[in-house]
Formats: structure tokens, C-alpha cells, sequence
């Protein structure tokens, strides 16, 4: 029975809107009234025979409905935004009676105004919306709602939406209470090769059972799944070289500062998350004194977190890191003081909760490669984003003049010294630009996740695992260290889960350092220390 009303509803609505049955009519008050007031059975008929000939203002109602935005005293309807009272036949402003009750829906009510708002989605100009109709159809195939689905399809010049549209029409059809149709349904829908079609076909497994329709239900499941899992293996891949990309980004500065200096620095994580807040301020800037330009609020951030942490880094050398060169357990413990103290400092000034930075809107959304693969935005950036970073730091340290000064320094100091290099400022250049660039991490942190106080201890450990692996000094091997890593961390992620496959990352980088200390690539040449 219930059915057989919901057929006549969208029937009724097909009749007059989709085959052309007249000219709309507007909602009337006697309308507004029948579909809100009574028992719910007369309530669906009186929104079948509005749907028959809905106008703006009906889905305008309808919608309210479904929202819990309407009340009712005695037989007046009010639609009610803001405190605001609004006619629904009208649009008019009115007030609303203090004796006025909420509508309320039953569940079967609130179905039949979803079937409703999902119908008149489903023949609209706008291609988001008709999406968004096909997508609600789906959530709850019905073979009752097939001449909607099949009028639709007749209709429909958006390619995308109509493959969904014969998703939905088969989804609908796996449900009938005919065998044939079923067995139809079921081989049509292993030709659509998406994981929402293999959920689908999951849930009629459970409930099957004709031995011929499972059978076709098991060889379309297996079609989908051999068809997927490239999609599932090169979306771990992806996934492994957008952590191998954040972990490179975190330990260039490290490589810098650990790698050429010597020094442990402890304080590497706050740094990040100092160019992190620093994202987060330029953002709140550009909110409050440029919305328009919001877009590009980015640009700006990633200049002032590298200055912000190498202003930072670079105090921190001055003031202490100076004074500890060749003492590395003294600058371990140090660094480790001053990390928590900005940790600290960071919660007095902005909260010791986690605040938000927003993607632009450039950043948002993502490439759809395959049915299971989708290649975010923000991801891809920072992918490219790292790579830059990678190649400025690689010219800057073999090009420039400031590289070969510090590489002078860090192979012998005494002789550096003797050429005329100022080896205290030579040092504290260094340091800074090893700071600046975990500014840079954390600015790209920001863009894939929430920016807290302690955001810089979830990376530290990683970091000089990353630097160790691939060579004390040596910005190939870091590159290599730390996407072999990402990747090798999400492969395993797949089989074993998050914490075994670190756990196991862990125990294969002490293997391997006990096998070769100088990690992936040995320092050529000689040192002073040599």
C-alpha cells in the first residue's frame, strides 16, 4: 500500500510538471494546510496532489517541512526563519500567533518528504542539486520510484549524472520482487565499477536468496573487486608519497642543523609549529582586513613562517646553541628545555586547544583518477610545494656563496676560519635557514590538519629517523629516506594496521643502521673530525 501511494505521488508529479500536463500553479493556503494538518495518510495525499503541479514556493515549503522550520495554529501554516514568521503561499512577512505549535513528523512523514525534495532535485537547472537528487534516490534504492528514475534518464544531458541516474535505476531494480529483474540488476550493475555499487551489491547478498541471483551477485562483485584494486594500490602509493613529501619537508631543516652542524636539536618540532601559527595569524589577518583576497592569504603565510621560525631558530643559536658546539648531550638537553617552554609559550597566547586553518578554496576538492582513487588538492600542493622547498635548498647550499661558506665550515672549521669566514655568523645563517625551513613544514601542516601546541612532537622522532637513514649530510639521502618511508609505512599500514607498521618501520631502520651507520649515503671526503 505504501508503495503503491508513493508511486501515485511521483506519478502524479511526473504528470504535471515533466510531461508538460499545464502550466505550475502556485501553493495555496488550503494546500499548505492539508499537508501540514491531519492524519499522515491524508497528509501524503494532499503533498501528492501539490507535487502534481509544484512550483518554487512548494519546494520552498516542502523543504522548511523536512528542516522543522514550520507551525502551525489552528489551520494557519507558518514557515518560521530567524524568529521571523513567513507565509508559504505568499512569501510575505507575518507574525507568528505566541499559541503556535511545532509540526511535527512522524518518520514515515519525513520519508515522504525527502522521496519529495529528492524528485524535484532531480529535475533541476542546476547540476549539484540534480546530483544531490540522484545520490538521496540511492541511499534508499525503491522499484517504486522507478518511472522517476526512468523520466529522469530521459531527460538527463549531464554524462555523470546520468551514469549515476542508471545506478540508481538498477539499484532499484535489485530490489524487485521479480527474479528476472534482479538477475538483471545484477549483471548490469558488475559493469558499473565503483565502490558504491559494490556496497550495494554487498547488502542484497545478505538478504538474497535465489541460488542463480547469488551467483550472478558473486561473479559481479568479483568483476568490481579485480577491478579496483588498482585503484586501492595506487591510492597507498599516492598516500605514501604525500607522507614521504611531509617527512621530507620536516627533515631538510633538520638535515641542516643536525646533518651539517652536528647539533640535536630537540626544539626542531616547535619551530614547526611556530611557522604553523604564524599560517594561522596571516589567515586571521586576511579574514578580518582583506575577505576578498582570502583566496591567496597562503602566499603571503609561507614568507612570514619561514621568517618567523628563522627568527627564532636564529636567537636560539645566539643565545644558547653557540656556546654548546661539540657538546652534544648538553644541546640534547638544552633544546629539549626550550621546546617545552615554547610549547608553553604557545598555549599562554593562543590556547592550549587546537585551531583550525582553513584550505583556499583552490586547495579544496581533489582529481578523480578512477572509480576509487581521488587525488586531493591540498595533497598535491604540497607534493609540488616540498619539491620546491627540495630544489631552493639543494641551489642555495652547492650554488651560492652562502652554501659553500657553510660547507666549508662544516668540513673544517679551523681552515674556514683562516680564509677569512666569519664562522659565529656562518653558523647562525645555518641555523636560521634550518629553522626557516621547518617554518615551511609547518605552513604545510597546517594545510592537511589541525595546528595545535603540540603539533611538532608528532614529527620530531620521524624526522631524525629520516635524517639518520639517509645519511648524516646528505640531502639525496634524505629524499630517499623519507619517501622510502612514507611509502613503505602505508604499504604495511594496508596488511598490519597503523601501529604494527610503525612499530615495524621502526625495527627495519634499527636493522639497517646496524648494518650500515652511515646510512644510505656515507659522507664523501675528508672532515676535520676524520
Amino acid at each position: 500500500m505504501h508503495r503503491q501511494r508513493l508511486l501515485k505521488i511521483f506519478m502524479a508529479w511526473l504528470a504535471g510538471v515533466c510531461l508538460g500536463a499545464g502550466p505550475a500553479h502556485a501553493l495555496t493556503a488550503a494546500q499548505a494546510t492539508a499537508i501540514a494538518v491531519g492524519e499522515t495518510d491524508a497528509r501524503i495525499e494532499a503533498l501528492s496532489r501539490a507535487m502534481a503541479a509544484a512550483d518554487d514556493k512548494t519546494a520552498a515549503f516542502i523543504q522548511a517541512m523536512a528542516d522543522g522550520d514550520v507551525k502551525v495554529s489552528g489551520d494557519k501554516v507558518f514557515i518560521v526563519k530567524d524568529a521571523k514568521g513567513i507565509d508559504p503561499v505568499t512569501g510575505a512577512a507575518v507574525p507568528v500567533p505566541d499559541g503556535a505549535e511545532d509540526l511535527i513528523n512522524n518518520n514515515r512523514m519525513r520519508g515522504e518528504l525527502d522521496n519529495a525534495l529528492a524528485a524535484l532535485k532531480l529535475f533541476n537547472k542546476d547540476d549539484k542539486l540534480r546530483m544531490e537528487g540522484v545520490k538521496a534516490l540511492l541511499k534508499e534504492p525503491d522499484e517504486a520510484r522507478l518511472p522517476l528514475v526512468e523520466k529522469a534518464l530521459a531527460a538527463e544531458g549531464n554524462p555523470a549524472i546520468k551514469a549515476q541516474l542508471e545506478l540508481a535505476r538498477a539499484a532499484a531494480l535489485l530490489g524487485s520482487a521479480d527474479k528476472t529483474r534482479r538477475l538483471d540488476a545484477a549483471r548490469a550493475l558488475g559493469q558499473n565499477k565503483t565502490p558504491e555499487t559494490k556496497l550495494l551489491l554487498n547488502e542484497r547478498m545478505k538478504v538474497e536468496t535465489e541460488p542463480d541471483v547469488k551467483v550472478q551477485l558473486e561473479a559481479s562483485l568479483r568483476s568490481i573487486e579485480n577491478s579496483l584494486v588498482w585503484g586501492d594500490k595506487l591510492g597507498a602509493l599516492f598516500s605514501g608519497i604525500s607522507l614521504g613529501s611531509i617527512l621530507l619537508l620536516v627533515a631538510l631543516g633538520l638535515a641542516i642543523t643536525y646533518g651539517l652542524m652536528g647539533v640535536i636539536n630537540m626544539a626542531h618540532g616547535e619551530l614547526m609549529m611556530i611557522g604553523a601559527y604564524a599560517t594561522y595569524v596571516v589567515q586571521g589577518l586576511f579574514q578580518k582586513y582583506l575577505p576578498g583576497a582570502f583566496d591567496w592569504y597562503l602566499l603571503a603565510a609561507v614568507p612570514v613562517a619561514f621568517l618567523a621560525s628563522a627568527l627564532v631558530g636564529a636567537a636560539l643559536e645566539r643565545s644558547v646553541i653557540r656556546f654548546l658546539y661539540g657538546r652534544p648531550l648538553e644541546t640534547l638537553l638544552a633544546t629539549w628545555g626550550i621546546s617545552l617552554m615554547l610549547i608553553q609559550g604557545v598555549r599562554s597566547i593562543f590556547g592550549a586547544q587546537n585551531v583550525g586553518v582553513e584550505n583556499p578554496s583552490w586547495m579544496s576538492g581533489g582529481v578523480q583518477v578512477l572509480a576509487n582513487l581521488s587525488l586531493p588538492y591540498n595533497r598535491l600542493v604540497i607534493i609540488g610545494f616540498a619539491a620546491a622547498v627540495l630544489l631552493g635548498m639543494a641551489f642555495l647550499i652547492g650554488r651560492t656563496r652562502l652554501g659553500l661558506f657553510v660547507r666549508g665550515v662544516t668540513q673544517n672549521r679551523p681552515i674556514a676560519s683562516c680564509m677569512g669566514v666569519n664562522t659565529a655568523r656562518i653558523d647562525t645563517y645555518a641555523f636560521a635557514l634550518g629553522s626557516g625551513i621547518a617554518g615551511l613544514a609547518g605552513c604545510a601542516l597546517s594545510q592537511v590538519g589541525n595546528v595545535g601546541p603540540d603539533l611538532g612532537q608528532s614529527y620530531i622522532v620521524d624526522a631524525f629517523m629520516v635524517v639518520v637513514l639517509g645519511g648524516v649530510g646528505q640531502l639525496a639521502g634524505t629524499v630517499y629516506a623519507a619517501m622510502g618511508l612514507g611509502i613503505l609505512n602505508k604499504l604495511l599500514e594496508g596488511w598490519t594496521g597503523a601501529v604494527l607498521a610503525k612499530i615495524a618501520v621502526l625495527v627495519f631502520i634499527i636493522i639497517f643502521i646496524q648494518k650500515r651507520p652511515q646510512g644510505i649515503f656515507a659522507m664523501k671526503g675528508r672532515s676535520a673530525e676524520a
